[in-house]
């Protein structure tokens, strides 16, 4: 099993860069960083750090760890604009860059940004044109796409991503469109969840697969929940506070069982936000427990 760490983005650069240079030279095998322009709450004044700026940086800056986007909305960028920046990230990276993408739905930054929102289908509708246009960017020497939403012709890529194959991640847990979708062009896929809510989603992912003639083990599965480590009354209340989030919380021998319940569920990343564990020293000591007391056992 892969173990990746999930930055928060309201922090200053300095920060974000810190941590993670710190997880890559501890062992950590990735780092994922979500796409959005604003907090999804009443008060939107938080700093909130651009996605693709900040993983271009991460992608000089940090050595070997994988770098992805969890997830992109593809509202916010034309698919052939998004294609070019992964590809040119790649290229940074050495070959290590993952480009995440999902249908979006956090409806205030389009407000506040002037971006259509669209209706649930609208936009599930345009993820599925997306990932095929951005497929055949990324591997093509040129794409002609004439879809409902978006059309391209004859439009180059280059320079190429580093990676043959560069992954494409299709993020979402509905079950009839966005699985399907993941099941139908994705490279890997991923969700929020228990051990058992993995085990059913993965399950109605390798029906669609089926269903589709692709051998569901040519899409890697990932997930991530909050991360609470400790086994005292004061971290019980707090994993209680996370209202539907999965937690992974209690002693070490306590993580190691739902880590494994993971694993039999199916699961080949498991993602550690940093939302729960403060900062400096403290987050620190966090994800050094987790990955040389627990992720070990698992590799």
């Amino acid at each position: 099993m892969r173990f990746s760490f999930w930055p928060g983005a309201g922090g200053p650069w300095s920060d974000l860069l810190d941590v993670c240079r710190h997880v890559e030279a501890t062992g950590w095998d990735g780092i994922w960083f979500a796409d959005h322009f604003m907090p999804n709450a009443a008060d939107v004044s938080a700093p909130t750090m651009e996605a693709w700026t900040a993983v271009a940086g991460l992608a000089a800056a940090v050595p070997r760890v994988r770098i992805g986007t969890l997830v992109s909305g593809n509202t916010y960028r034309h698919p052939a604009v998004l294609a070019k920046m992964a590809a040119q990230v790649d290229n940074i990276s050495g070959g290590r860059c993952i480009l995440g993408i999902g249908a979006g739905w956090q409806e205030n930054e389009h407000t506040a940004y002037g971006i259509p929102f669209y209706t649930a289908g609208g936009r599930l509708r345009r993820l599925d044109e997306a990932v095929q246009l951005i497929r055949g960017l990324l591997s093509q020497e040129r794409t002609t796409f004439t879809g409902r939403y978006y059309q391209i012709t004859d439009a180059p890529l280059e320079p190429k991503p580093v990676q043959a194959r560069l992954p494409i991640l299709v993020g979402g847990g509905g079950e009839k469109k966005t699985m399907r979708i993941a099941a139908q062009y994705a490279d890997e896929w991923n969700v929020w969840g228990s051990p058992e809510t993995l085990g059913h989603k993965i399950g109605v992912l390798d029906a669609h697969c089926r269903d589709l003639g692709r051998d569901p083990r040519e899409v890697k599965r990932s997930c991530q929940a909050m991360y609470l480590p400790g086994d005292d009354e004061e971290t019980r209340r707090r994993a209680g506070g996370f209202g539907p989030r999965p937690v992974i919380t209690g002693s070490v021998s306590a993580i190691k069982r739902t880590v494994q319940a993971y694993v039999d569920a199916g699961v080949d990343e498991l993602i550690i936000p940093d939302f729960a564990l403060g900062r400096g020293e403290r987050r620190a000591a966090a994800l050094d427990q987790f990955i040389t007391e627990v992720a070990p056992e698992f590799r």
